[in-house]
């Protein structure tokens, strides 16, 4: 429904109704609920009104309705999931009324959100048995409505129910009911159309290891069947969109010849089929085979190489784009496959070098695409089109087979570089932008050290397409071979002068081009990183470079485009970049002009939202280039006085963005602060009472976690500039983190960085940590189980787990540095726990480099803090030994300093006791 936060506040506004005011206007009496309280639960109403009335266009009327409907919802939910089962399955009622009942039953089942969907999941299971297989039982009735949308939706919410049920093995028979379907003679058409919906969607719900081979087995043969070239188009399509969705199931079925062989054969029959909509399903069921069953394609390539340019050559743009999606696809593959071959892991991969062998044929297919350009491709964002596809498949084979494209890609460049067509020349530019990943420095530095004059020049092109491509080409050419400090450029002192000419002359053109040229400046400046030591050649053309950059942002036409936000990121990258010693003096006369600015975004005139997310972006924007700037001066100590001198005026400024209240901006302030509390140190005690309620809101922001995440960051900034003058804030402060931790309502990215916020608090704190310990520490211990829980075949959550155990280490850390002095002994009852966690992290197949240096170094810490005490809980860990020498071997210098590091403190142990 919509209108939600309405619904919810006039609800909480108005006294409760109750379940007879309900039902008055339907003339239905409540006393034909007092017959039993449990027939009371069972008994449907009559809701259609009621969905109609939900969407109506007078906002009384919609309101009045969602406000009775969730009124309903909350005094008898089964009832209310009855009275919607029954209108979705009903033919009789109008198709608004069912499509809205669908809606709202699926979100009675299902929400993106984690927690709210476990409430909802528990809430369904607590009905019994009986009441749930009525509703079922009324879904499963309902694909065979002869209204296709209700039996569409239908398949959506028993996708939701088994995704809820199948993994209890509660809803045993729901794949052999909907295979009934399939099977039996004389069924009609949408019925088999919304069966093969239903076994697409609870494909896409569940896993496939809730289902048994046998059901996979009927499951793949039905869908397969359903793409036969004797059904109906409709009933094709439902079968391709399963089939998509049933893959991942098919590993046993793609193992075994034949079966591989029956499957392939019909989907390339499908790819080949009368119905646009039909082929389109098609390919991209051949695009997730090329990712998920690359290794036994080989049989199959030839004619999957003749589908995929037929389709590209002659098909509608959406079959086309599918096709060529395909051998991106496989190029993902080779290119993994070969960075495991650079990594020298021992293991053994199948590479069939499919891209290497298609080459000759591939290119030239690739090439013609980039000829198929839309006229106002530039000025839509999110636009994809064949030319855009075809460009970026192109690059990814360039990255494959690396030299071997140049001289497929090079005479497509040199024919039509210079033709009267603009689209020729745009064709060529994007080819040549698009190979220059993958080729070595060798091969490609002599070719664009030559074509760089030919690039500049086309920036004056009349054809605004040509522009805008030769600006992107520019941007690739000096991030990919333009890197001075190794001593490979393309760029020389000579050259510098005319790009630079140009760029900035090319920054005035229409937004799509400015933007593109403010990447190359950002690559170009990105380059000169790291001459601190000797002389910048960039550095003469500073203060041209910033001034047009600041004038591009102001440009009224930015507003329309990506153009200010690239602007300033670009600024900010040109600051960062610079030698300071030879541009302090323009960073200092930068940073009050963009104060000012900042100044000026606080008194604009807000009238409407759109007023509002203007101001936010263009002060999140400011607030991030003042963190650069702050961060840059206070880099060295001949400027860090500026930002001493300043630093009354900008934290003035950061406390009147957050007055202005809105999230990205809180997140871009908040960032900027915690540079500012590192410049100033414990001069920035003075900013606390005011900004203290600030940072306590944004910790307690669960909503916008970001910015809970920054807070929790910008806790360590402070913790580390003020030690412990931090004392009197603590005790609130480790309140909300606790809390934090403790509630399921906060995304889970934000624990990590709040046990590592542990380690900084008792660094800034040291003895006084000790009233934390009881509190911190089981949740420690508590987070230390999770990892231990961890899916391993789930890569989103091995990553998180990482972060959890190197945030863990990290609190250990800074906890014993902490106590190192004074207390180290509260820390004894803990290294026994401490040490088994190390164990088994620095044994998990799945470690992390940045894990196992955390280990050692908190391994490190227990033995400086603690000492003689753990002397024998050291003696008997052959693991530590192990580790270390491990990390003594590595190639990791940081990590070979630290185990050695640890390697003394533990040595000290033992020849301290004798």
């Amino acid at each position: 429904m919509e209108h939600h936060y309405k619904t919810e506040k006039i609800v909480k506004e108005r006294s409760p109704l109750n379940f007879s005011t309900l039902l008055a206007p339907l003339g239905i009496s409540s006393a034909v609920f007092r017959f039993s309280p449990k027939f009371k639960v069972k008994m449907a109403v009559e809701i259609t009104e009621f969905l109609l009335s939900a969407q109506s266009p007078d906002a009384k009327v919609r309101t009045e309705a969602e406000v009775r409907l969730r009124q309903f919802q909350e005094q008898n939910l089964p009832g209310f999931l009855l009275s919607l089962s029954l209108e979705l399955s009903n033919d009789n009622k109008p198709l608004e009324s069912r499509r809205l009942a669908g809606i709202v039953l699926k979100n009675s089942l299902d929400a993106k959100d984690a927690t709210t969907k476990e409430h909802l999941l528990q809430r369904w299971v607590s009905n019994d048995i009986s009441f749930r297989s009525q509703i079922k039982g009324l879904l499963l009735n309902t694909l065979a409505s002869s209204v296709s949308e209700a039996g569409h939706t239908a398949a959506q919410v028993i996708a939701k129910i088994a995704s809820i049920e199948i993994p209890r093995k509660e809803w045993p028979e729901l794949i052999s009911s909907l295979l009934g379907n399939m099977t039996q003679q004389d069924k009609p058409s949408s019925l088999k159309q919304a069966t093969l919906e239903s076994l697409g969607y609870v494909c896409e719900e569940i896993s496939h290891n809730d289902l048994v081979q046998d059901e996979v087995n009927s499951v793949l043969t039905a869908v397969v069947q359903g793409m036969n070239v004797t059904e109906q188009s409709s009933v094709r399509l439902a079968a391709a969109t399963a089939l998509y969705n049933a893959l991942d199931f098919a590993q046993t079925n793609f193992e075994n010849e034949m079966e591989r062989n029956y499957i392939m054969k019909v989907v390339c029959e499908t790819a080949m089929a009368k119905e646009p909509d039909v082929r389109k399903a098609a390919f991209e069921c051949l695009v997730s085979i090329a990712s998920t069953y690359y290794e036994v394609l080989e049989p199959y390539m030839q004619t999957l190489f003749e589908l995929t340019a037929n389709a590209v050559k002659g098909d509608e743009e959406d079959v086309a784009l599918q096709a060529i999606e395909f051998w991106s696809s496989i190029c993902d593959e080779e290119i993994e496959l070969q960075d495991f071959e650079t990594n020298e892991t021992g293991d053994s991969y199948p590479h069939s070098r499919f891209i290497e062998k298609a080459l000759s044929l591939l290119v030239p297919m690739l090439l013609e695409t980039l000829l198929k350009q839309d006229e106002d491709q530039d000025q839509e964002d999110g636009i994809w089109n064949l030319s855009m596809a075809g460009g970026t498949c192109l690059g990814l084979v360039a990255r494959t087979v690396g030299d071997s494209i140049v001289p497929l890609v090079m005479p497509f460049v040199q024919e039509n570089i210079s033709k009267p067509d603009w689209r020729a020349r745009e064709a060529a530019t994007y080819a040549f932008g698009s190979i220059l990943e993958g080729p070595s420095g060798e091969k490609l530095s002599p070719m664009v050290l030559s074509a760089l004059d030919f690039l500049l020049n086309a920036m004056g092109d009349q054809n605004s397409h040509v522009k805008d491509t030769t600006a992107w080409t520019l941007s690739r050419i000096f991030e990919l071979l333009h890197s001075p400090v190794t001593g490979s450029s393309v760029i020389t002192p000579v050259n510098l002068e005319r790009i630079i000419q140009v760029l900035l002359e090319s920054i005035k053109d229409s937004p799509h081009v400015a933007e593109k040229v403010c990447g190359a400046i950002y690559y170009l400046a990105q380059g000169y990183e790291g001459f601190e030591s000797g002389s910048s050649v960039l550095t003469p053309y500073h203060a041209d470079i910033i001034t047009s950059l600041i004038a591009t942002a102001e440009r009224t036409d930015a507003n329309d485009s990506k153009l200010r936000s690239a602007a300033y990121e670009t600024l900010n990258e040109v600051v960062r970049c610079s030698n300071l010693k030879e541009t302090s003096q323009i960073i200092t006369q930068l940073l009050p002009v963009v104060m000012s600015k900042l100044g000026q975004t606080i008194d604009l005139q807000i009238l409407s939202s759109d007023d509002r997310e203007k101001q936010g972006d263009l002060q999140a924007l400011l607030c991030g280039v003042l963190q650069v700037i702050i961060q840059k001066l206070s880099s060295i100590e001949e400027t860090k006085q500026i930002i001493f001198q300043a630093a009354d005026q900008i934290m003035v400024l950061f406390l009147k963005v957050f007055a202005c209240r809105s999230s990205t901006v809180h997140e871009e302030a908040m960032l900027a602060i915690g540079a500012l509390a590192y410049a100033t140190g414990e001069n920035f005690i003075k900013y606390m009472p005011e900004f203290y309620k600030y940072l306590e809101m944004g910790l307690q922001n669960f909503e916008e976690y970001q910015v809970c995440t920054i807070s929790v960051g910008v806790v360590g900034d402070i913790c580390r500039a003020l030690d412990d003058k931090m004392l009197p804030f603590c005790d609130n402060i480790m309140s909300l983190l606790l809390k934090d931790l403790s509630s399921g309502d906060l995304h889970r990215s934000v624990k990590p960085p709040i046990f590592s916020c542990f380690g900084d608090v008792a660094l800034a704190i040291g003895e006084h940590f000790e009233k934390y310990v009881p509190y911190a520490m089981p949740m420690m211990k508590g987070a230390a189980e999770v990892c231990a829980q961890i899916d391993v075949n789930d890569e989103e959550m091995v990553e998180y787990g990482n972060q959890l155990k190197r945030s863990i280490f990290e609190a250990y850390s800074g906890i014993l540095q902490g106590f190192k002095n004074s207390k180290a002994e509260l820390m004894l009852p803990h290294a026994p726990h401490l040490l088994k966690f190390i164990e088994v992290v620095v044994k998990d197949a799945h470690r992390d480099e940045s894990v196992v240096r955390a280990a050692v170094a908190v391994l490190g810490d227990l033995a400086d803090a603690l000492g003689p005490h753990v002397k024998a809980l050291f003696k008997d860990l052959a693991f530590c030994s192990e580790l270390l020498v491990e990390c003594l071997q590595s190639e990791d210098e940081q990590l070979k300093e630290t185990a050695t590091w640890t390697q003394g403190m533990i040595g000290r142990v033992f020849s301290v006791c004798g």
